[in-house]
């Protein structure tokens, strides 16, 4: 496993940069719901819960929702 520079690394948000909204979402991801039924749950449409799912995945520097869970899990947020 190579490891990055400091400099390249991505960049993590301390947890109290995460919303509220944002942690409600990450919860029921963590669930294992599909996204339409996270949708259906926060009374959002499934593209919007998309769409956020991307922004809270660039803003902590992951490409994926799984790594956002994980990371939110090992910090006791999910």
């Amino acid at each position: 496993m190579t490891v990055l520079p400091q400099e390249l690394r991505p960049q993590r948000v301390p947890p109290r940069e995460i919303s509220h909204d944002d942690l409600q979402l990450l919860r029921l991801l963590a669930t294992g719901l599909p996204m339409d039924a996270v949708a259906r749950r926060l009374q959002l449409s499934e593209r919007t819960v998309r769409r956020r799912t991307r922004l809270i995945c660039d803003r902590l520097g992951f490409s994926t929702a799984i790594e956002a869970i994980v990371w939110a899990a090992r910090r006791g947020l999910v």
